[in-house]
């Protein structure tokens, strides 16, 4: 099996691990709080960050040295508030309907990276922007009687995490990636401790062991990314992320009997062909750059 074949199965494997988190996590909301499941979920986050250092050798502290400390530490709360948004939509939405919407952070992306990052972006990528958010339209429905005010949350949540990812690869042209895993990690763990502990629900055993495969997955599920990007490029990868929304409508359907309604299909196709085509373009101006 080829380096690109190996990778993709990872990011497939990463991906199903993502969406069974996720459901784990839909059905916590149902007792515990946002606060809690995010401090236990952080809490692993950080074992494995540190781990990953302590595996690397050198000292763990020397590891968290970087020139951009501030930047490093809004990032990391920046995600705590992007995954708190679609936990906390889980709680009102199905899990495609939250991941359709969510679909459309790779636009969003190419958008920050031309306003942001002074990428060039052509006319074709910036149409292909623009339908993509009318196909998040065509799911939300502003306006009509069906529009639901939650659905709001996993926007922002898209909207976060490719500020988020934006912030990545910033911070990736001066720090480490176990760097930034460790800020990622302990600031997520340190922030929710502030309000973990404070809205807490003793939970049960049934409860532990929701938590502790949340908890696993996650940290699972973010090994396995990384060993995909060692691997196979990134450009490779992108269009199989897609995947997770299959694997979300799939496991909603066998856990908690949801399919989407025919608005939200057709708007995540919609998101996901233009979010194709944005990537397609992006390798045909990368090839022509090459040669």
């Amino acid at each position: 099996m080829s380096t690109a074949a190996r990778g993709i199965l990872l990011i497939l494997l990463a991906n199903f691990g993502f969406a069974g988190m996720d459901a784990v996590s839909k059905t916590l909301t149902m007792e515990y709080s946002v606060a809690q499941i995010l401090w236990v979920r952080f809490a692993f986050f950080a074992a494995f960050a540190t781990v990953l250092a302590w595996r690397r050798g050198g000292g763990i502290l020397p590891q968290f040295r970087t020139t951009r400390p501030v930047f490093q530490t809004a990032r990391a709360l920046l995600l705590v508030a992007e995954i708190g948004c679609f936990i906390l939509g889980f709680r009102y939405l199905q899990l495609a309907e939250s991941h359709s919407i969510g679909a459309v952070f790779p636009l969003v992306i190419t958008a920050l990276s031309a306003l942001w990052l002074g990428e060039q972006v052509g006319v074709r990528r910036w149409t292909a922007v623009g339908i993509g958010f009318i196909g998040m339209l065509v799911i939300l429905r502003p306006g009509l009687a069906v529009f639901e005010v939650a659905a709001l949350l996993p926007l922002a949540g898209a909207i976060m995490f490719a500020v988020y990812q934006v912030m990545t690869k910033l911070l990736s042209r001066t720090d480490g990636m176990v760097t930034i895993l460790l800020y990622t990690g302990w600031v997520g763990f340190l922030a929710m401790s502030l309000f973990g502990p404070f809205d807490w629900t003793w939970p049960d055993a049934k409860g532990w062991a929701l938590l502790v495969l949340a908890g696993l997955l996650g940290s699972i599920g973010h090994a396995t990314v990384i060993k995909a990007l060692e691997i196979a490029p990134a450009s490779v990868l992108q269009p199989f992320n897609y995947t997770l929304l299959v694997w979300a409508t799939g496991i909603g359907f066998v856990v908690f009997g949801d399919l989407p309604d025919l608005w939200t299909v057709a708007g995540a196709t919609i998101i996901v062909a233009s979010g194709l085509y944005v990537w397609w373009r992006e390798r045909v101006r990368a090839a022509r750059a090459d040669a």
